[in-house]
């Protein structure tokens, strides 16, 4: 997004919120975050993911490893040391003699080795490494997807709170001018000192339930900060604009058929019964006999037949054929493991797949609630403002007691609050909708 639109949303988000976020700003620097910008940094510096992206990279590393099973096998052995005197018996054990020796002997030999056949070994341990390094990729995927889910969560949270922040402070102002009014009512003797004292202590609670939801943002705006890598003593200021974005929604089939192509959790799933089939594969290998091309050439001193003080070398080149024949009974049961491993990942997959139909069933409904919840509080908010608007005229023409007014006051602050919880709750819904999916 370029700098001056940022800018731009910057100050008309600041704009929107001075009368829920200047009681920090003497204290506190804020930072406007929209959700793109949320999102991003949470992909960046969440420590879950940093940890996430640490095992895609150890799996890439495996996966060369496991590549380089294929190539040749190459040692250079280096031995010296010092030679005992050697005994020699020409007739049973009597008589000993004790030839002439060299004191010191030495060798140097160099070993060759290539796979030629390993049963699908090595194939299949690549093939294994490379689905590890899938599994490593969409569990990021799956990971982030949750993280920014979450994330979301609390940054509507915070959303709700300004707003609740909002309604307070200009519930407080009306209950100044509310109280002016009922102290000269009072001084003119029309009411009692009664109300007073009620219109007092109803003012002490609405200021302190504004310094409850200050508290409370300034603790999720912790939370937003130490999660998102942040300094944590910003005070985050939420985009004014989200709960107008437009949050349209499809149809059920397609999202579950979407969601069996794209979710990272299913797809995820998916590779890891492929891993449990490649390890059945993999158990057989063990059982299949090993060829090998070996080589190898020994520089000696001194001959070992003779002992006489000379270099000997000798080379040879030939083929290493092995059979595991304990395999046959000592994999019996490793192979059952694995074969009931995949039936395992498989019931896995289906109970993914239920959960997923579950959580879409009821993020469309939920959502669909909500909007409908919307439109209805938007008329019940307009019902409560012009009834609060009624019940003040009536109780300062003394028609209605302090009791009416101050519950239609709560009524009216109710319902506000309720509007802004239904609006944040079209917005989760909605992005509940692109997780299940694989779209977040």
């Amino acid at each position: 997004m370029p700098l001056k639109r940022i800018k731009l949303f910057a100050a008309i988000g600041c704009l929107l919120l001075v009368p829920a976020c200047t009681f920090a700003q003497a204290t506190n620097d804020t930072l406007y975050l929209n959700v793109d910008q949320l999102f991003e940094q949470a992909t960046r510096q969440h420590l879950q993911l940093v940890a996430d992206r640490l095992k895609e990279q150890m799996a890439e590393e495996r996966t060369r490893t496991a590549r380089s099973a294929r190539l040749p096998e190459i040692s250079i052995g280096l031995r010296g040391g010092f030679l005992g005197q050697p005994v020699v018996w020409k007739n049973g054990l009597s008589h000993p003699t004790h030839p002439e020796s060299p004191d010191w002997q030495q060798n140097y030999a160099i070993d060759f080795s290539q796979p030629i056949y390993q049963g699908g070994k090595i194939k299949y341990g690549i093939r294994q490494a490379d689905l590890q390094q899938e599994i490593a990729r969409l569990q990021t995927a799956t990971d982030q997807a949750d993280i920014k889910l979450a994330m979301l969560q609390q940054y509507l949270s915070l959303f709700s709170l300004y707003k609740q922040h909002i309604v307070l402070c200009r519930n407080i102002e009306e209950s100044e001018r509310r109280l002016k009014d009922i102290r000269r009512m009072k001084d003119e003797g029309i009411i009692t000192n009664n109300d007073v004292l009620r219109s007092e202590m109803q003012l002490t609670d609405d200021r302190l339930a504004v310094t409850e939801t200050e508290n409370d943002i300034r603790i999720v705006s912790q939370q937003l900060d130490i999660l998102l890598g942040l300094d944590e003593h910003l005070l985050l200021l939420p985009d004014t604009a989200l709960l107008s974005r437009e949050c349209n929604t499809g149809l059920y089939a397609d999202y579950i058929e979407q969601a069996e192509q794209t979710d990272p959790s299913m797809l995820l799933l998916r590779k890891q019964t492929e891993l449990a089939e490649n390890s059945i594969r993999l158990t057989r290998a063990e059982q299949l006999p090993q060829v090998s091309l070996t080589a190898s050439n020994t520089l000696a001193r001194p001959v070992s037949r003779t002992l006489a003080d000379m270099y000997n070398n000798s080379w040879n080149i030939g083929l290493s054929f092995s059979y595991p024949l304990s395999a046959l009974y000592r994999n019996k049961h490793k192979l059952k493991e694995a074969q009931q491993n995949v039936l395992l990942m498989r019931n896995a997959e289906q109970q993914k797949a239920q959960s997923i139909r579950m959580t879409i069933q009821k993020a469309l409904l939920k959502h669909r609630e909500a909007t409908e919840r919307v439109e209805a509080l938007k008329l019940s908010v307009r019902q409560a403002e012009e009834n609060y608007r009624i019940m003040r005229n009536r109780y300062m023409n003394q028609l209605a007691i302090l009791t009416d007014l101050l519950d239609a006051d709560n009524l009216r602050l109710n319902a506000e609050l309720q509007l802004t919880t239904a609006r944040t709750q079209v917005v989760y819904t909605y992005y509940e909708l692109q997780r299940a999916v694989g779209a977040l």
